[in-house]
């Protein structure tokens, strides 16, 4: 259990680091993170600190794939940790 905690909080600063990156690099005209790697990060298990990250600078907010993507992802997530809480642990 401790290393799903552990592996959820670095992915969740990992993807909030490259969110902030990328905003940062769209302001200053540099080499950009990609959407495909924030979705894969996102969908690697650092959805919910990405969503909460691109609200809070509102980076990409503008994007469908991201307002419906994050959240559609943060769903599946969720389902995931309660099947894994409640019937397989």
């Amino acid at each position: 259990m401790e290393f799903v905690i552990l592996y959820f909080a670095l992915i969740s600063l990992v993807t909030a680091a490259f969110t902030v990156y990328d905003k940062i690099a769209a302001k200053a005209g540099k080499w950009r993170v990609s959407e495909k790697t924030l979705l894969l990060l996102a969908a690697a298990g650092g959805a919910a600190a990405e969503l909460a990250v691109m609200l809070t600078i509102r980076h990409k907010t503008k994007h469908q794939k991201f307002m419906l993507g994050l959240p559609a992802i943060l769903v599946v997530q969720a389902a995931l940790i309660a099947v894994y809480l409640f019937f397989i642990r």
